[in-house]
């Protein structure tokens, strides 16, 4: 028969979301990050396409 599993403590919970929320936070500050380094037209690690068809018609 199947039987129930032993209750997760809180201390295991909590470590889980830690774990989860710094992960997400990494990922929030290199998004900024990027989003900086693009605007101000330092980007290195890609190609990003700036207004090409504004510069043509001027």
């Amino acid at each position: 028969m199947a039987v129930p599993k032993k209750k997760t403590s809180k201390g295991k919970r909590n470590q889980r979301h830690a774990t989860w929320k710094s992960k997400a936070a990494i990922a929030a500050e290199k998004a900024l990050s990027i989003g900086k380094s693009v605007l101000t037209g330092r980007a290195q690690g890609f190609v990003y396409p700036m207004n090409e068809t504004e510069e043509e018609s001027d």
